[in-house]
């Protein structure tokens, strides 16, 4: 069935050469087959078209006997300006996808077409609307998001100042104890050389403070 179908396709040109296996001939079955139902589909509407085709032409023969006979009218028999009314009314049928060219049909399919022009006027507007509110809302949320970063980058600066402060000050407070622990040292090495020199033991500074005390 592949191979006929292939055939056919490609007519009085080769088939290109494919590879023959399960997988390739299940593959190309199921396009053939989508291919014929297409092709069926076209035909039922090919038909379907000759048959109002023919349908319309047999109307209109109809008509034109009868505008032909009963009044004497042909498209030979109007006027340049009839010709052009007639075309023109037919246009705006067409157009309007009026059921005929009755006054009523015309009537209906205007009013049809003047609430679907109210109808898409109205969702316009509420699509502005809606537009308008979002436009605003994201215009806040923009000013809001620039604000919180301002802000996130003054408290970050903020920050670094003061870790800055604080290693300052650490290092003040380093100093300082280096310094009070020299001092002791050397307040304990004079008061040593000052006993070693025959100095009360009364007056050193830590008995002093005791006696404060």
């Amino acid at each position: 069935q592949v191979t006929l179908w292939l055939k056919k396709i490609y007519g009085d040109v080769p088939v290109p050469e494919y590879e023959v296996n399960e997988r390739t001939v299940d593959i190309l079955h199921e396009v053939m087959e989508c291919n014929e139902e297409r092709d069926r589909d076209v035909m039922l509407l090919i038909e379907d078209l000759k048959d109002r085709a023919t349908k319309y032409e047999a109307e209109a023969d109809y008509w034109q006997d009868i505008l032909g006979e009963s009044l004497g009218l042909s498209v030979g028999s109007l006027s340049q300006e009839a010709t052009t009314d007639l075309i023109d009314l037919v246009e705006s049928a067409v157009e309007l996808e009026a059921e005929d060219t009755s006054l009523t049909s015309f009537y209906s399919a205007i009013n049809y077409m003047s609430s679907e022009l109210y109808k898409t006027k109205s969702e316009n507007e509420e699509m502005e609307l809606k537009l308008k509110t979002l436009t605003k809302k994201l215009t806040s949320s923009l000013a809001l998001e620039k604000q919180l970063a301002d802000d996130i980058t003054k408290l970050k600066e903020s920050q670094d100042a003061e870790k800055a402060k604080a290693v300052i000050r650490s290092k003040n407070l380093k100093f300082l104890e280096d310094k009070s622990k020299d001092l002791k040292i050397r307040i304990t090495d004079a008061e040593d050389e000052l006993v070693a020199m025959g100095l009360d033991q009364s007056l050193t500074h830590e008995a002093l403070m005791k006696s404060s005390e």
